[in-house]
């Protein structure tokens, strides 16, 4: 069984960055397909950024590209997201998901591994 474990959430200012981490325990995320997920106050989750382990290739949504970062760290069997020029919609809780495979899915129903999430919040 695949444990993650999500860190780096925080208070920041609009305009600032914040780097999240999500740490894998059990398994190694090789083979694995890795996203980030939030959930802002009152609203569903929503799809942030996708990384397949062994290609590395990314996928991201619409209202984070040009702004967002996902990227995997091997020897500490870990994915970051980069999270820079923050403005106040990106206030959520952030969540890691990971599935077997490689296909850069981003429904929530397509990853069977979930974290239990960090809150980030921007102030205006």
């Amino acid at each position: 069984q695949v444990q993650l474990v999500e860190s780096g959430g925080g208070l920041v200012q609009a305009g600032g960055s914040l780097r999240l981490s999500c740490a894998a325990s059990g398994r190694t995320f090789n083979n694995y397909r890795i996203g980030w997920f939030r959930q802002p106050p009152g609203k569903e989750r929503e799809f942030v950024a996708v990384i397949s382990w062994s290609s590395g290739s990314t996928y991201y949504a619409d209202s984070v590209k040009g702004r967002f970062s996902i990227a995997r760290e091997n020897a500490k069997n870990t994915v970051h997201l980069q999270m820079n020029s923050l403005i106040s919609e990106d206030t959520a809780v952030y969540y890691c998901a990971a599935q077997r495979g490689d296909s850069l899915v981003y429904r929530t129903s397509q990853y069977n591994y979930w974290g239990q999430g960090t809150q980030v919040t921007v102030s205006s």
